[in-house]
């Protein structure tokens, strides 16, 4: 059963940090100073991509490349209002800016899995050290958390108002519980000292640049069907997952960050799929003469996944545009450069 919580639309009551003093002098510059952390991941390049469009921002990335690469950044190194720090957040940073986008921590299961201190520890520690520099400098922040927040639903589709249903012991915990701590340390600096935040709770996101061996379904399927390999579906194959395109995803972020709500919103695609349903969409568009295979499953494997966007639609104005079918083949034209795989004529 649903449980009351927060609606998307928390208001503080108290004034938030004054601004750095140099923010406003003559001296400054009129540029907004933004820092993605983890800006070098796959949401996260796609997000630096979108900010340096503007040219008011100036854009800092910090990551210390566990899972991101400078490839997906490449094409700003060495441009003016960019700039690249190789940094772990679990250490605190030192900058004067006026946004934070915390996107900082592997999302793949087998990348957290592989290290899951490490992960809590960059949700937790990492976290905290962002919060302190954004009440430090006074900026806004925005923190990426995860549908995994909700563990295997027994609500359906997931509103934010819905607690969740997670293992705090499990192989996931380390990423599942890590964010929840880190919704938690938002909003206590958010109650306790006027800290401005915004929590986004994102669904399944796709897209160019992901990681080609990461673990997780889309990506699986894309390089599996371009290898000629069988599509291996873990049992049962009925279990769902909502899948959205990573320009729809950076879009929602930016909204929230200039919108007037704390959050937590879901951004994510409505559109449900069985893990068999995207199995024979990847078959049928990319190579038709592979299998599909099922496999055991892994521990902890939510059922069923699907975000309520209506708190997205009512306070950001924002759904989702592209379809799966339109989204899966500008994935696979970026695998095929990277996996060197030509087009069969």
């Amino acid at each position: 059963m649903a449980n009351n919580a927060s609606n998307g639309d928390h208001k503080s009551s108290k004034p938030p940090p004054t601004p750095s003093p140099l923010r406003n002098s003559k001296f400054s510059q009129s540029n907004m100073r933004i820092l993605v952390t983890g800006g070098a991941g796959f949401i996260g390049s796609h997000l630096v991509d979108k900010l340096m469009e503007n040219e008011k921002n100036e854009v800092i990335v910090a990551d210390n490349y566990f899972t991101g690469s400078k490839d997906n950044i490449r094409k700003w190194i060495g441009h003016p209002r960019f700039e690249l720090i190789r940094h772990d957040v679990t250490e605190p940073l030192l900058v004067e800016v006026d946004q934070i986008y915390h996107l900082a921590c592997p999302a793949s299961p087998i990348f957290y899995k592989h290290n899951p201190v490490k992960t809590i520890k960059t949700n937790v520690i990492g976290t905290l050290n962002m919060l302190g520099l954004a009440k430090r400098v006074g900026a806004r922040i925005l923190l990426t958390s995860t549908s995994e927040v909700y563990g295997d639903p027994l609500v359906h589709p997931q509103p934010e108002s819905y607690w969740g249903n997670v293992n705090p012991i499990g192989v996931r915990s380390c990423y599942d519980e890590g964010k929840r701590v880190a919704e938690t340390l938002m909003f206590d600096y958010h109650r306790q000292h006027g800290i401005e935040i915004r929590i986004a709770r994102i669904f399944n996101t796709y897209g160019p640049r992901m990681n080609i061996d990461d673990g997780r379904v889309v990506s699986n399927f894309i390089a599996q069907a371009l290898r000629d390999e069988p599509l291996t579906v873990q049992a049962p194959g009925t279990q769902t997952r909502s899948f959205c395109y990573v320009s729809d995803m950076v879009d929602g972020l930016v909204r929230l960050m200039e919108g007037e709500n704390t959050g937590p919103i879901n951004i994510g695609n409505p559109g449900e799929f069985t893990m068999i349903e995207l199995a024979e969409t990847v078959k049928e568009l990319i190579n038709p003469k592979i299998e599909i295979k099922m496999v055991e499953n892994t521990p902890d494997d939510p059922r069923q996944r699907k975000p309520d966007i209506t708190n997205a639609k009512k306070m950001l104005g924002w759904e989702p545009k592209i379809k799966l079918r339109d989204g899966l083949p500008l994935m696979e034209a970026d695998f095929r450069l990277r996996l060197g795989v030509a087009k069969k004529l």
